[in-house]
């Protein structure tokens, strides 16, 4: 058999048949004295056995092992490795289809942050009712930042911190009124001292911020956090000066 004629017969491509001479996964033949190579049977059957290992999955080198006649491994114990992996596959994927359809069912529908954890959902929620404030929308994006960041357990710890401070009407009045606060320092001066409004402000965020977070998540608020330092970069520059206080104010709290 010429190689095209081979492909053919096995249901693969000549490029394909190549390859696997290059790999040594299949022997290369004789060339004739008219330079043409002449398939026999037996490539066949070994290109027919790898294409039926590819399609269950196997890789090119665990093909390669179980073709091996030395040093192979065995056949049963490549394909059970592989149900193995393939188990796990399908349990990953039953998760994050369970995860979708947890998103995609919520009522109330996906928050504008974007595809979070129903708990950050609920909460994130909950925080967008009330006035419009451009303090709060950066605050959800942070969250929402933070949560992907984190450990399962320190976003399950976080998560309880934060639903602590949201639990209450009074408390999400007190955050949105820390988010006015804070709206109104667009254009001020941090560096004003007859201005109130920054030490107002930096009481009111610290106020907000349940107790239980610094000690109890991996999620320490350190002053020299890089994620905070580019918050203070994003913001104006007294609303920058307000949340360096708060934080101040709360890691002294903790202490």
């Amino acid at each position: 058999m010429r190689i095209g004629e081979l492909a053919v017969a096995v249901g693969v491509t000549t490029r394909t048949v190549r390859h696997y001479h290059h790999l040594g996964l299949l022997p290369e033949p004789e060339r004739l004295p008219n330079g043409y190579r002449d398939y026999t049977l037996r490539h066949a059957v070994v290109l027919a056995r790898i294409r039926r290992l590819t399609e269950l999955g196997l890789g090119l080198t665990e093909v390669r092992d179980v073709l091996a006649d030395d040093a192979g491994r065995d056949l049963a114990e490549v394909l059970e490795e592989l149900d193995a992996d393939l188990a796990r596959q399908e349990a990953a994927v039953r998760e994050r289809r369970e995860r979708l359809r947890a998103l995609l069912d919520r009522e109330g529908g996906l928050p504008a942050e974007g595809p979070v954890s129903p708990e950050l959902a609920a909460l994130l929620t909950e925080m967008a009712h009330g006035p419009a404030s451009p303090m709060a929308t950066k605050d959800r994006e942070m969250l929402a930042l933070i949560e992907t960041m984190a450990t399962p357990e320190d976003r399950e710890r976080l998560m309880t911190a934060l639903g602590s401070a949201f639990r209450t009407p009074a408390a999400v009045a007190r955050a949105h009124e820390m988010y006015a606060l804070l709206d109104a320092l667009a254009d001020a001066d941090p560096d004003d001292p007859d201005d109130p409004r920054v030490d107002e402000a930096a009481r009111a965020l610290a106020d907000c911020l349940p107790e239980s977070l610094l000690p109890e998540t991996g999620l320490a608020l350190s002053l020299d956090n890089g994620v905070l330092r580019a918050l203070y970069a994003d913001v104006a520059p007294a609303q920058a000066e307000a949340i360096r206080r708060a934080m101040r104010m709360f890691t002294e709290r903790g202490r």
